[in-house]
């Protein structure tokens, strides 16, 4: 079976980070041993996820269902801050909040019975993950592939409508009443003082005059014609505000990226030589063994010399007396007597 980029990474980000670079460098040893060079460096490219990353690439795999519901929940909240709708917001916001600390709580009891339970600061770190791709389809298509080596960081501003619905209401402070409703509460617009957007006078304002007279109805046109004028100013103020604060922190993610990527790149060199250590190890272990082994040989080789040393002492000192006595024996045998 032909092996690309696409499918071991599909296979690696799939893995618990403790059983990541082990595959990986297996890859791509097979990647070169087939002769695709290429294949191979984009292999050892790919980057073991953070345990945040894991959780997050574990929870999408394991509840696609339950992703795809976040990400729809995500398109519903960008549709009512462009349309500014206020109600919307803060039902959409309060849903946001249930199903992030939902989501949540799941990748952390997925990743407890795959053996290892992730922490609270990168539980932290997968809801952060879980804004972002509510805030931006981009980020929602990256944590859909399951493929994250680190988590997202959630955005400055779309994020805070989940807070129920107080940051909503002080974005939308200047269209909270209804076109042709004929006005607001008091404090419904303190950017305007206090005052209708139609510029008439509040209800507890005396005419200029005792003869002054409330508009007639033909002259509302231009007031409602203001009011439009100011909702596509907030509108764009909004949108600037947006801009503003997506291009911080995309400036900012960025630093952390490096960041991530510089310690990844340190800490992946640190594996690679602690697995180099271990290896020498095993192999001093090894000719330690060996070495143990032939001196036991030898002291046992020492010890079978020296008693075969002993043997043979022992048995020269027999041969020894034996000569003497033999000697002892014919020195005293009486000589042989003349004539006999």
């Amino acid at each position: 079976m032909a092996m690309d980029v696409e499918s071991v990474a599909d296979e690696l980000y799939g893995l618990r980070p403790s059983e990541f670079t082990a595959l990986r460098e297996r890859r791509a040893a097979e990647a070169r041993t087939a002769g695709d060079r290429a294949l191979a460096d984009r292999v050892k490219a790919l980057r073991r996820p953070t345990a945040a990353a894991w959780a997050s690439n574990l929870l999408v795999r394991a509840r696609p269902d339950d992703a795809r519901s976040l990400v729809a929940l995500g398109e519903a909240l960008r549709r009512a801050h462009r349309d500014l709708d206020g109600a919307r917001l803060r039902e959409l916001g309060r849903q946001q909040h249930v199903l992030v600390a939902a989501l949540a709580r799941e990748a952390q009891r997925l990743t407890a019975e795959a053996g290892e339970r992730i922490r609270d600061s990168a539980r932290g770190q997968v809801e952060a993950t879980l804004h972002a791709a509510l805030a931006d389809p981009e980020a929602a298509g990256e944590w859909l592939a399951g493929r994250l080596s680190r988590a997202l960081d959630a955005p400055v501003g779309f994020a805070a409508l989940g807070d129920g619905g107080g940051s909503a209401a002080r974005h939308l402070s200047v269209v909270r009443t209804a076109p042709g409703s004929g006005g607001a509460e008091e404090g419904d617009r303190p950017e305007h003082g206090g005052r209708r957007s139609d510029g008439a006078a509040g209800a507890g304002t005396k005419p200029a005059h005792p003869g002054a007279r409330e508009r007639p109805e033909a002259e509302r046109p231009g007031a409602a014609e203001r009011r439009r004028e100011e909702e596509r100013r907030a509108r764009m103020r909004l949108e600037e505000e947006r801009r503003t604060e997506a291009a911080a922190a995309r400036r900012e993610a960025a630093a952390r990226e490096d960041e991530v990527r510089h310690a990844a790149d340190a800490l992946e060199g640190a594996e690679q030589r602690a697995h180099e250590a271990d290896v020498r190890v095993a192999e001093l272990t090894a000719r330690l063994r060996e070495a143990q082994a032939r001196g036991e040989a030898a002291r046992l080789a020492v010890q079978q010399a020296r008693l075969r040393v002993r043997e043979a002492q022992r048995a020269a000192r027999g041969a020894a007396r034996r000569a003497r006595e033999a000697v002892t024996r014919l020195e005293g045998r009486p000589a042989a007597r003349p004539g006999r």
